[in-house]
């Protein structure tokens, strides 16, 4: 017999599993607009946690989120600044995303790095999260708004009825009308389904080991390369990608600001599997170690560094889901699959993710209409991003047996990911001065579904072009370099391609704009440029100028 107290006779509009950051924002924005939603957890709050770096794409999604929803707090985010006032002097500041190539027995050269960052005061400053106080943050908003909670409670059964949901485990049942899945890999919802496919449809393969540590060393001071080697940015104000053929090594500083309090650094590795086989003899401190010693300088990395906790260790990454999306039921985010961690694209999913499903789902709550067909739009969308994503770390990956074709992937990753950045900040702008929701339903139009930039056909036929070449590559049917000459006359020659900004040239290592760069991008956005693109450009570089300008902020 299982007892029921007067909370669990409730039926809540909505039960989401796992209260992270995609549940915690999802209950939040639901609890906020009336719905009754019940957040249900395995564990509870705070808890260690990765994912901890940001990108601008994942910032401007958050202000969206905050803006559309109504729910201000979110924006807390969406800044450096506002991250670490409303939740302490305990987040890292990440500047830039910095990559340094290394080879087997070799110092690392430092012609063969690069560094892209984006001015702070026209898009947003970015932060790394110390995940356990921003997923902790979450939760306690989502509280705010009116969600309840069940921590520490293991859901051993998920029941479908016609009407609603049953959640059993332990000594309790609760019933809803719709449940969401935002559990992870151990998803409830994907082993009632049997949703995992098998094998996955994935191409890219990676295991990670990780671990948050003191005493890292700042990667500054591991060489003197002279000034013309050094990046605009201090590398370890930002994060640092060490990067090798088929892996590659981060440090996710919490310690690079004079502000923080917080003396840890997450460092971790993430490497191809078929190249470097998970050791059964090693523990994974010693798989770190062992997979960072033919490397000198990034074995240099970690000299006298201390873990603070047991490492995390993992087979295979990668894995998907057939679906998304079933009658009373969602799967968000990680619950329905992951790539690996490069470009710190799993926030960014998840935050544009919960921006098209939170709308629906309020929808559903008024019309009781929970089908899965309400739905379609979403699981297309989480499914396109994964694909997307997938081709474009594992394009990396094997990019990185040659410099020059890794800057070529490079720069269609920056680019892509920046221009992508202007489609939502126009949104951004638009919905402030008139309040009107059709700027972020105009979003999903894009026709290119999981692209960071999904409204240009000139650009999502040459990404293409760099995925088939860069697998040519693998496959040994074209040569690296031919490859990336041919990236690069296609960067050249497009009239989607900015040039003067250092998206296009190859010799520029360092992307980092100056007020004389952005005049030569604005020149050649009037003159040049595909004119939606010029468009875009523009009117989104005036609305971000506009906002500073009126705050009294310096721009440089």
């Amino acid at each position: 017999m299982r007892r029921n107290s007067s909370m669990e006779k409730t039926v809540y509009d909505v039960a989401i599993l796992g209260s992270g950051i995609a549940g915690s924002l999802l209950g939040a924005i639901l609890a906020r607009h009336g719905a009754k939603v019940l957040l249900v957890d395995a564990a509870s709050h705070p808890r260690f946690a990765v994912g901890e770096s940001t990108i601008p794409y994942t910032l401007l999604y958050l202000r969206a989120l905050a803006d559309r929803y109504d729910v201000p707090e979110i924006k807390n985010l969406a800044t450096f600044t506002r991250t670490r006032k409303a939740m302490g002097e305990r987040f890292g500041v990440k500047r830039h995303f910095g990559f340094l190539m290394h080879h087997p027995g070799q110092p690392q050269n430092p012609r063969e790095a690069n560094e892209f960052n984006t001015p702070k005061n026209l898009l947003n400053e970015a932060a790394h999260y110390f995940r356990q106080d921003t997923d902790s943050y979450l939760f306690h908003v989502a509280m705010k708004y009116g969600c309840k909670a069940r921590q520490n409670f293991r859901v051993d059964e998920v029941d479908f009825g016609d009407d609603g949901v049953t959640l059993s485990g332990g000594d309790a049942e609760y019933r809803a009308r719709y449940v969401v899945d935002a559990s992870g890999f151990r998803s409830p919802l994907a082993d009632k389904f049997g949703l995992r496919e098998n094998p996955c449809r994935l191409k890219h393969h990676s295991r990670s080991v990780w671990n948050h540590m003191l005493d890292v060393p700042r990667t500054d001071d591991l060489w003197r390369h002279g000034k013309e080697n050094r990046p605009p940015f201090p590398w370890y104000e930002g994060t640092v990608h060490h990067v090798f053929e088929r892996g590659w090594a981060w440090v996710i500083a919490f310690d690079n600001n004079k502000w923080s309090t917080n003396p840890l650094c997450s460092v971790g590795m993430t490497v191809d599997p078929r190249t470097f086989p998970k050791p059964a003899d090693l523990t994974p401190e010693e798989d770190f170690h062992a997979l960072a010693a033919p490397y000198p300088d990034i074995a240099r990395q970690f000299e006298g560094a201390k873990p603070v906790r047991e490492w995390v260790s993992t087979p295979r990454l990668q894995y998907s889901s057939s679906r998304c999306a079933g009658d009373r039921w969602f799967l968000l985010s990680h619950a329905a699959g992951f790539i690996d961690p490069l470009f710190s694209r799993g926030l960014s999913n998840t935050a544009e993710s919960v921006h098209a499903l939170a709308w629906r789902l309020l929808e559903a709550v008024k019309d009781g209409d929970f089908s899965a067909e309400r739905f379609e739009f979403v699981e297309r969308l989480q499914q396109k991003l994964f694909d997307y994503n997938d081709s474009l770390v594992n394009a990396a990956f094997i990019s990185w047996q040659e410099y020059d074709l890794w800057t070529a992937v490079f720069r269609f990753w920056a680019w892509g990911a920046n221009a992508g950045c202007y489609q939502i900040q126009r949104a951004l702008s638009r919905f402030a001065e008139d309040g009107d929701d059709r700027h972020f339903l105009e979003l999903e139009k894009a026709p290119h579904l999981g692209h960071y930039w999904g409204f240009n056909d000139g650009f999502a036929k040459a990404y293409d072009s760099m995925v088939e070449q860069v697998d040519a590559v693998e496959a040994g049917e074209l040569d690296a370099s031919e490859a990336a000459d041919d990236l690069y006359d296609q960067m050249r020659l497009a009239d989607f391609w900015p040039k003067g900004f250092g998206f296009a040239e190859r010799d520029v290592r360092f992307i980092s704009p100056r007020p004389k760069t952005f005049l030569k991008m604005a020149r050649w956005a009037r003159t040049e440029a595909d004119p939606e693109l010029g468009r875009l450009m523009i009117d989104t570089g005036k609305a971000a100028l506009k906002s500073r300008l009126l705050k009294g902020r310096k721009l440089f």
